[in-house]
């Protein structure tokens, strides 16, 4: 038989007056003057009754007093089971509480914080690290498995002493760490997926900054390109006057800031000189006489005047 079954409904006679019993005890859990008004009780069993108080302390708005009480079978005698303070239907709560890792977000990280990343994160998979590489040059190498296989023919049951072939140059945790690739993790599909969308949201096609761009950033001169699979969506802006410099932006985003956006104009070249033929400037053809007079002279239109 469930516990609701065996619950009984009607609240026991004697513990439901006991309201007295159930201030005292509220009041002597709670600071002086904090205890309010009875606020109704409710049945919690056979003979146990929970009383609730209004609570006046200041910021536990709709929170009550909560003291149960009981009393034995066949007794008389009422007993105060607890007494707290819990939160009514329209009590303040604080915001439910959530862990760190998720109430983390970008651009919280500080100098000297440190993120350690779960085990189990989805966004990194196990990298290369060549530790666990057998040497080029032993039996159980894939080089001289290779090999052996070629030359099944004359290899004893042991490993070949001598063979005709030799390993190649480096072995490939060399060539792994001379790419960058002794690393513990590194990033898996799914870690490269939500980096593409994390990117493409803020630096992508569909942002206001590229739709009133007149040109997308694949044309763009000062597009850094970037290596590896990425490289065929996004790139890095390097001009310093763009909304996005120093950001992977995808090839598709644009801004005002294009390299071919708009040419600088030429400065304007003044216009050549023009000769004006239609006149002529009279020069004088000899140096000035002593009694100050200066010489006349006509010009071929006004001589043309004066024999007319």
């Amino acid at each position: 038989m469930s516990a609701a079954t065996t619950r009984s409904r009607t609240p026991d006679r004697l513990c439901a007056e006991a309201v007295d019993l159930a201030r005292a005890a509220a009041e002597e859990a709670a600071a002086p003057g904090v205890v309010g008004e009875h606020a109704g009780l409710v049945s919690e069993g056979d003979r146990v009754v929970t009383h609730f108080f209004e609570c006046k302390e200041l910021g536990y708005r709709g929170w009550r007093w909560a003291v149960t009480v009981a009393r034995a079978s066949r007794a008389k005698i009422v007993t105060v089971d607890e007494a707290a303070l819990l939160p009514g239907p329209n009590a303040l709560l604080a915001p439910e509480w959530v862990p760190w890792s998720e109430r983390l977000r970008p651009g919280d990280m500080g100098p000297g914080d440190l993120l350690p990343t779960d085990a189990e994160d989805l966004r990194l998979e196990p990298g290369y690290s060549g530790e666990e590489e057998p040497p080029p040059n032993s039996a159980v190498s894939a080089e001289m498995t290779d090999l052996v296989e070629a030359e099944d023919a004359e290899v004893t049951a042991g490993p070949p002493a001598r063979l005709p072939g030799t390993p190649s140059r480096g072995s490939v945790s060399a060539l792994a760490e001379e790419l960058g690739m002794r690393r513990a993790r590194v990033l898996s599909r799914y870690g490269l997926h939500t980096a593409a969308d994390r990117w493409d949201e803020s630096h992508g096609s569909k942002t206001p900054m590229a739709q009133a761009a007149p040109a997308s950033c694949v044309t763009c001169g000062f597009l850094v390109p970037m290596g590896g699979s990425l490289g065929q969506a996004f790139g890095v802006c390097a001009n310093e006057f763009s909304p996005a410099d120093g950001h992977v932006v995808s090839l598709s985003y644009g801004c005002g800031g294009h390299s071919e956006a708009a040419v600088m104009p030429k400065p304007p070249q003044p216009a050549p000189p023009v000769i004006d033929e239609t006149r002529v400037d009279p020069f004088p053809l000899r140096p000035a006489s002593d009694s100050g007079s200066v010489p006349i002279v006509e010009d071929e239109s006004s001589a043309e005047l004066g024999h007319s």
